[in-house]
Parts: structure tokens; sequence; C-alpha cells
């Protein structure tokens, strides 16, 4: 792990670390659930059903939408969606899934701070019903104040946004000790890039022949900023002890009952995860 004050080629690395990613999410990922049944949708939409809302007859679009399970689950939610991602490896086989289960959804490859000029020139409308950005998305990106000025663009008046991200908390633990603690090692706040390898992804045992990556920290209270200065007025948040991934070895355990992870002792200790829902004033 390295901190890194200046990161202009983030880009670049973490592409390619996303695009090493997508054979391995192909059977790591549970698409086979999306193939049994013509209903089915993926845990991750499924744990925040309640929050997001009835979405049927809207029209959205999935930011840092990867190969697009999540994308099309919206779209079994009776959903017209639009999907957008920065690897090209991920769109390819988003485009593959999407037209397997019959989905019809557009894919636009983009750096999500270009969203609005690639769906330009891709001759795509903006002005959504909803955005949706699922878990594990925001730590990608260097900046939020400019993600929100792009969600706020995308977004018509009275549309909203729905996140679910992992909690800057998390980020900010290190990996757990041998007397089983864990500690704060990390930046809380936004403002340093982190650069890590790790040989594989969190789903798929395949090695990543791009191991590298940069991930970045934000807060809550920027996050709440960046969106409330976008004229975005929050209407739901709700912190959770869980997230759909083993974030530290060892330290965390699989619930029985959803496809979720939480501390092995003491979960209440820590924020994992949150679900925020905003609108566009």
């Amino acid at each position: 792990m390295t901190y890194m004050e200046s990161f202009d080629d983030y880009i670049d690395i973490n592409q390619k670390n996303w695009d090493s990613r997508v054979e391995g999410h192909l059977t790591g990922y549970d698409i086979n659930t999306l193939r049994s049944k013509h209903d089915a949708i993926s845990d991750v939409v499924r744990f925040d059903i309640p929050r997001i809302g009835e979405i049927k007859g809207l029209r959205g679009i999935h930011l840092q939408c990867h190969i697009g399970t999540d994308t099309v689950s919206l779209v079994r939610r009776g959903a017209t969606m639009v999907g957008l991602d920065f690897s090209p490896k991920s769109i390819d086989a988003a485009r593959l899934i999407a037209k397997e289960l019959n989905a019809e959804v557009p894919y636009v490859l983009s750096n999500v701070y270009d969203a609005v000029e690639a769906l330009e020139d891709a001759g795509i409308e903006k002005n959504f019903d909803f955005v949706f950005t699922g878990v594990g998305a925001l730590c990608w990106l260097p900046e939020i104040k400019p993600w929100a000025k792009v969600v706020s663009a995308l977004l018509k008046p009275g549309g909203f946004l729905f996140l679910r991200e992992g909690h800057p908390m998390l980020w900010s633990i290190g990996e757990s000790h041998p007397d089983g603690s864990i500690r704060v090692e990390y930046e809380y706040f936004e403002g340093t890039g982190i650069y890590m390898e790790e040989e594989k992804s969190y789903a798929g045992d395949e090695t990543l022949s791009s191991p590298g990556s940069i991930s970045f920290n934000h807060s809550l209270s920027q996050i709440f900023n960046a969106l409330w200065d976008e004229g975005m007025e929050l209407v739901l948040f709700e912190e959770h002890t869980s997230v759909p991934w083993e974030p530290i070895p060892d330290a965390f355990t699989r619930l029985q009952d959803i496809d979720e992870w939480e501390l092995k002792t003491r979960a209440n200790r820590l924020a994992a995860s949150y679900s925020l829902k905003a609108i566009k004033k």
C-alpha cells in the first residue's frame, strides 16, 4: 500500500485493473441466478428494494455499471435503463449479458466525470428519472464534487439519486490483527489516493493481469455537501453493518439469511455501508 498525493494516471491504472477483473466476475458474480428465472434480480438490488421504491415505468441510468448485473435487475424491476462504465471489457460483457437475458440496455463507454458529454455523443437523452450507483463505486473517484455535478446534470427536476456505498469508516480500516482487532489505518477524508496491488479480485479466482489500483475515500460530510451544493435534497440515509463482499479477511463473517458480510464479533461497532436517496429540486 502506498499513499499518493498525485494520481494523474489513476484512470488508466484502474481501467486496466477492472478490465482484468471481468473474466473472473463472469463466474464469480451470480449470473446463473439471473439466468434461472426471468424475474430474478441481483442480491445488491434486492437488498435495497424497500429503499429504492417503485421504479416501474421510470427511465434511469446506472453509473459505473461494470458488467451490468444490477442494471439488468433494475430493468426487471420495470425501469428503462442506460448503463455507463469506463472499462471496455466490462461494457462488452454487459452487452452480451443483456442480450442473453433479453434486456434492452444501451451501454456507453465513458469515465463517469464525462458522462454528460458521452451520452450526448451517443445520441442518448439525459433528463433521467433516476441515477443509480451500486456499492463499491465512489471509492474509485478522486473527487466527489464533480461526481455530484454530473448526477444533478443527468437528472430531471424531481428525479432522484439512489446510492449504496461502502461506508467511509470501512474504507479507513486496515487489515485485521493477530489479536482480532481492527484499526483505523487509512485516511477518512478525501485528498489522498491509495495505491494497492491485489493478486485476485473480491469475486472470482482468476489471477489479475493488472493487479494495481488507486482508490479514494470521501467522508459523509463531503458527500452530503457535494449533493446539497448541486440542489439535491437528501430524503433517505441509512447505515448498515454489512456489505456484499468480504472486505477484511478473517475479520468478517458471511450472514446466513442474505449474501452480506459483517464483523464476526460485535458487528455494531462498524458502519460498513450506507444507502442514500436524494431528490433534485
